[in-house]
Order: C-alpha cells, then sequence, then structure tokens
C-alpha cells in the first residue's frame, strides 16, 4: 500500500513537470497524440454517456412525479431534474462511464506496454515516456471529462423533458424556465470543478498502475481490474468531500 502511493505521487510530480516546466525548457507537448486521446477517451465515449444521462434523466423524472403527485407538486418535477443533474448525478455518472470505459482501456494499455517492455524501448531512444504517453492522456481527460458532463447534462434534461411533456403534460417553456429557475452559476461551476477534479484522479490512477504492472498478461488483468476499483472509490469519496465542503 506504502509503495502503491509512492509511486502514485512520484507519477503526479514528473506529470506536473512535463506539464509546466518541460516546455519552457523546450520540451512542448504532443498536441497530435493529444487530439488522438481526446478522440478515443472523449469522443469514443459519447454514445454511451448520452445513453446513461438519457436513461437517468426519464427514472429521475418518473419517480420524482411518482411521489410528487401525492402532494399534488409535480410543477417541480423540472427543476429537481435540472438541479440533480448539475450538482451531482451527471458529473458523478459521466466519471463512471469514463472509468468504466476509458480508464479501464489506459490500464490495460500501459501495461500491456509495461510487460512487453515498450516502455523501456522508449527509453532507450531518448523518448520521455511521461510526454510521449502519459501526458496526452492526462490532458484528454481533463479536456473531456467535463464536456461530457455539460453533455449529459443536457442529454438528461431531454430526458426529463420526454417523461415531464408526454406523462405530466407540461408544455416546452414551462419545462424550461422551470428546470433553469432551480439552477444557479454556482451550482454549474461545481459541477464542473467535479468533473476536473475526477478527471485528474481518474487518469492519474489509471496511469500510475498501468505503468507499475508486473506479471505478464495476468497481471494487466488484476491491474486493470484494481484500477476500475480504486478509481470508483476515490471518485465516490472525492464526490462527498467536495459536497460537504459546498455544503456547509
Amino acid at each position: 500500500m506504502i509503495a502503491a502511493f509512492r509511486q502514485y505521487f512520484a507519477l503526479c510530480g514528473d506529470l506536473l513537470y512535463w506539464l509546466v516546466v518541460a516546455p519552457f525548457l523546450g520540451k512542448p507537448w504532443r498536441m497530435g497524440h493529444t487530439f488522438a486521446q481526446i478522440v478515443r477517451i472523449g469522443v469514443h465515449a459519447v454514445p454511451m454517456s448520452a445513453l446513461t444521462a438519457m436513461t437517468i434523466g426519464v427514472v429521475l423524472a418518473m419517480q420524482s412525479a411518482a411521489q410528487l403527485a401525492k402532494l399534488g407538486a409535480t410543477m417541480y418535477v423540472p427543476g429537481l431534474v435540472s438541479s440533480s443533474l448539475v450538482r451531482e448525478l451527471a458529473p458523478l455518472i459521466t466519471a463512471v462511464i469514463v472509468i468504466g470505459r476509458s480508464g479501464s482501456a489506459v490500464t490495460a494499455e500501459l501495461g500491456t506496454m509495461k510487460v512487453s517492455e515498450e516502455i523501456e524501448a522508449l527509453e532507450v531512444m531518448a523518448i520521455p515516456p511521461m510526454s510521449w504517453l502519459i501526458v496526452p492522456r492526462f490532458l484528454a481527460m481533463v479536456i473531456m471529462l467535463p464536456l461530457l458532463t455539460v453533455f449529459g447534462i443536457y442529454v438528461g434534461l431531454a430526458g426529463g423533458w420526454l417523461i415531464s411533456h408526454f406523462s405530466l403534460h407540461m408544455s416546452t417553456p414551462y419545462f424550461v424556465s422551470h428546470a433553469l429557475e432551480y439552477v444557479e452559476l454556482r451550482d454549474v461551476g461545481i459541477g464542473m470543478l467535479k468533473s476536473g477534479v475526477f478527471g485528474v484522479l481518474i487518469i492519474t490512477i489509471a496511469c500510475s498502475i498501468g505503468l507499475n504492472v508486473t506479471g505478464g498478461a495476468e497481471g494487466v488483468g488484476l491491474a486493470t481490474t484494481r484500477s476500475v476499483v480504486v478509481s470508483l472509490l476515490t471518485v465516490f469519496i472525492a464526490n462527498a468531500l467536495l459536497t460537504a465542503l459546498f455544503f456547509f
């Protein structure tokens, strides 16, 4: 456990150097690799994120409508859906989807390169693995996770609108105005902050575990599973801490 923490913080230190210091020393980021990772990590995750966000919006609207109808307060359904998505559900659910799809893929890819000695080959050719492999993935994750969260908010609201419009017979202007009424700019900022923090945690954990794989193909599989589990636990804990921080 202590060794794992040491490896993780060592990677974070090296990453910070290559992000902040190295560009001023004539060692810039590889933008081509970054754009390729943006497509692999973010763009390819759009369909799954959209489907998940849609179902969350639909279920949230149905469950809240069923309970609020008992009180004759279905008018609050749009506000409940929008505030829940922006503050909590969209950042968290999007992070979970990205962990399962992209975080695990990063760990498996780096782990395979590690056990096949491709990373050592890069070092022999005087190509820094941190600049070549880690920085593009880090930038892609930090850029795309908040964007996927924003997209998920819109799709989730569309799911809530479907229930509100066709089941509760709310007009579209009514739904939109009441959904916006219960969301403040501060809530949007908190949601984006959470997404940024989640992105940093997900990609650094995935890279740290992937770069320290041992044991061949079996070790890659075990490392991928460990990466998903650790990332999920870390994101849930971070979400609780951030929520408590802004709540109090």
